[in-house]
């Protein structure tokens, strides 16, 4: 029904953002990856995933529509519905979860709340055939070699940070002799400041 609604972000709340078009606010659910591009009063356009259910409607949106190609792809999967996408797309990144199907690691996919074993591997069985490997895009920030660093990521991500958040602010450190606690305080720090 909607492809997008081009407005001003008015407020932006813990999941969602409230979208003014023309002298109406839409609640806009979203990814914590696509709250992380907005602005409070910035003119924006959000790609919209509308649903109507029984007790109302709700409009799904995001920053990109590569976002949004993959939250449909996950509403296809049965027993995924727009809760879970959202919470999985606020802690990976699009191309992550492309990886993850086609590496068929279930493991990445439970970072995300609410995703568990059996969630994880019906995702990839059910999305294998719908991801080729020409989507992925060349991301070194996917595979961390290293295991301190890798800990940390899971450690701050479960204070309810995206792996994306975590992610840049590690990059931008060298982490090469430091412990797993040292990671998460400078880590910690640095995401308090932003």
């Amino acid at each position: 029904m909607y492809e997008y609604i081009i407005g001003k972000v008015v407020s932006v709340k813990e999941d969602y953002i409230v979208l003014d078009n023309n002298g109406i606010g839409y609640r806009v659910y979203t990814s914590k990856n696509s709250l992380m591009n907005l602005k409070l009063d910035e003119d924006i356009t959000m790609y919209i995933y509308y649903n109507l259910r029984e007790d109302g409607v709700y409009l799904y949106g995001f920053t990109t529509e590569e976002e949004l190609n993959m939250f449909n792809l996950l509403l296809l999967v049965s027993k995924v519905g727009p809760k879970v996408g959202l919470n999985i797309l606020s802690t990976l990144t699009p191309n992550q979860i492309k990886l993850a199907i086609l590496k068929n690691d279930a493991n990445i996919l439970c970072n995300a709340p609410g995703v568990g074993k059996k969630t994880a591997s019906r995702i990839i069985l059910e999305l294998k055939d719908r991801v080729s490997q020409e989507e992925i895009l060349e991301d070194e920030d996917i595979i961390i070699d290293d295991d301190e660093v890798e800990i940390a990521i899971h450690g701050i991500m479960s204070l309810g940070y995206s792996r994306n958040e975590v992610l840049k602010v590690v990059n931008k450190m060298d982490t090469s002799k430091m412990v797993t606690e040292d990671i998460i305080r400078e880590v910690l720090k640095r995401l308090s400041k932003q």
